[in-house]
């Protein structure tokens, strides 16, 4: 009897240090900025664009070190978009990446992205981006394979906003002249985390958009994924709300706001909007902050009809996100005091 109870404690305590070993590896700090590779469908949801903006704002305090911006919205001004913000905000350097054949996306919501990018005041372009042949954007793929061949092992956080087109495809992306590793190789060899907006964990089970317009990708991404991955689903960013108010009063600094611009032109206003994208930025660089609960280890993942189930397993590398009241109150203070920053010119 002896014997059995020191194998059962021996057990629970491998059990428990697996745990902490897991969660260790999605909160442990990294010594200087992260270095982050943000995946968006922007153009479809204004909170791609409020989530861009923080990590502009993060990168400018040095927590940050953008390496790119892929787009998997299949429209020429999601990258246009991405590009004119960029160069805005003062990294005209960081390369953005294009889906090439992704999911049709057109007409699920207003296209406020073209809309900054034409926008004029006496018939001339306010917004200027900083890439001159949009045709010749690099494609997502091949970006993400030269980016992560560059960077130190384990030093790269995904943050995925929008489809998993582009990251699926990764996954099965062959050798080429930026590595020799196969893409599922590399995810492993140079990613730490991917921290993506994805699925709804209801009592009622409920589609999600980021998961039902590309299923076949979100099902790869979520089965076959090598790193630990952190969910932060629908109902978390749901009712934590970006307030208009917000938009209307603080940022009179700017004559014209390419952010501000895309708020008022997606909703007739004043509309607050639900900050689901900004919720895997935020886990992503201030993890250690507290302004979340994570579930246990589990296995999170998708059946053919698009829904999401996590199932609690000692050895799984998912978590997803919860926040009480109290959290949502602490997020939605910080989402304001970030965006409102005064952007500093470079």
């Amino acid at each position: 009897m002896k014997i059995k109870h020191a194998v059962s404690l021996l057990c629970v305590f491998l059990i428990i240090g697996y745990c902490m070993n897991i969660h260790a590896q999605h909160t442990n700090i990294v010594k200087g900025p992260l270095k982050v590779i943000f995946e968006t469908d922007i153009g479809n949801d204004i909170d791609d664009a409020l989530a861009l903006d923080m990590i502009y704002k993060y990168a400018d305090q040095k927590k940050v070190d953008l390496l790119a911006v892929c787009t998997n919205k299949n429209n020429i001004y999601s990258a246009r978009f991405i590009d004119v913000m960029n160069t805005w905000y003062g990294y005209p350097a960081v390369p953005v990446g294009a889906v090439k054949n992704g999911v049709n996306s057109e007409g699920d919501a207003p296209n406020y992205a073209q809309t900054v990018c034409e926008y004029k005041i006496n018939n001339q372009p306010v917004f200027k981006g900083s890439i001159h042949e949009y045709d010749q954007i690099m494609e997502s793929t091949s970006l993400y394979r030269k980016i992560l061949s560059g960077q130190a092992d384990s030093s790269v956080v995904i943050i995925s906003v929008g489809f998993s087109t582009n990251i699926a495809r990764l996954l099965d992306s062959p050798a080429d002249e930026f590595s020799s590793l196969s893409g599922k190789e590399l995810i492993a060899k140079k990613v730490k985390f991917l921290s993506m907006m994805a699925g709804n964990f209801n009592s009622t089970p409920t589609l999600e958009y980021n998961i039902k317009k590309d299923i076949p990708s979100a099902k790869k991404v979520l089965e076959e994924w090598p790193t630990p991955i952190v969910v932060s689903p629908f109902e978390v960013g749901d009712n934590i709300l970006f307030p208009a108010t917000s938009i209307e009063n603080d940022f009179h600094w700017a004559t014209s706001h390419p952010l501000v611009i895309g708020y008022k032109s997606y909703l007739p206003m004043p509309y607050d909007r639900p900050t689901w994208d900004l919720m895997a930025v935020l886990y992503a660089v201030e993890k250690d902050k507290d302004y979340f609960t994570v579930s246990e280890p589990g296995k999170i993942t998708v059946d053919d009809a698009g829904y999401t189930k996590y199932n609690k397993t000692p050895n799984g590398n998912h978590i997803f996100l919860q926040a009480n009241p109290e959290q949502k109150k602490r997020i939605q203070s910080r989402f304001i005091e970030l965006i409102t920053i005064r952007q500093k010119k470079k």
